[in-house]
């Protein structure tokens, strides 16, 4: 087994590389928040656009206005299926730095892990030290009883 030092240091290692892990996906959610929120004023600002066009119907429009109209909500569903696209890249980069960060969280885990065995053990062997070392004192005591 390593030494307890090179454990501390590959613990330490795995905990600044654990909390890198976790700002990168900090990010990648706070990105992918963002982009679902553009994406809802998107689908917003449309269907107060509909309603605007099926109202402005109601009281009678040009064929211009009523193209015009058209092709303002063509560019608006054409934006809303880009930012559609945005939001499930951004989801993508989300469950990618996910699995990173549990990936890096289970290394430092382990670590920790041969670390506590590796003080367990040593325990263990200080207490067999102590114990022999009882049980010598214990001897000595009794044979010069005698």
């Amino acid at each position: 087994m390593a030494t307890p030092s090179a454990l501390d240091t590959l613990i330490e290692l795995a905990t600044k590389e654990t909390d890198e892990a976790t700002k990168r996906l900090g990010r990648a959610i706070r990105v992918s928040e963002e982009a679902q929120q553009k994406l809802g004023i998107l689908q917003q600002y449309r269907d107060d656009y509909a309603a605007r066009f099926q109202e402005t119907l109601t009281n009678g429009l040009t064929a211009l206005a009523y193209r015009n109209f058209q092709l303002f909500l063509e560019k608006i569903d054409n934006a809303i299926d880009g930012q559609v696209n945005v939001v499930q890249s951004s989801q993508q980069r989300v469950a990618e730095a996910r699995a990173a960060w549990q990936a890096c969280e289970r290394k430092r885990m382990s670590y920790d892990t041969l670390a506590t065995r590796a003080r367990d053990q040593e325990m263990r062997k200080e207490n067999k030290r102590d114990q022999k070392s009882m049980d010598e004192h214990a001897a000595r005591i009794s044979f010069y009883k005698r």
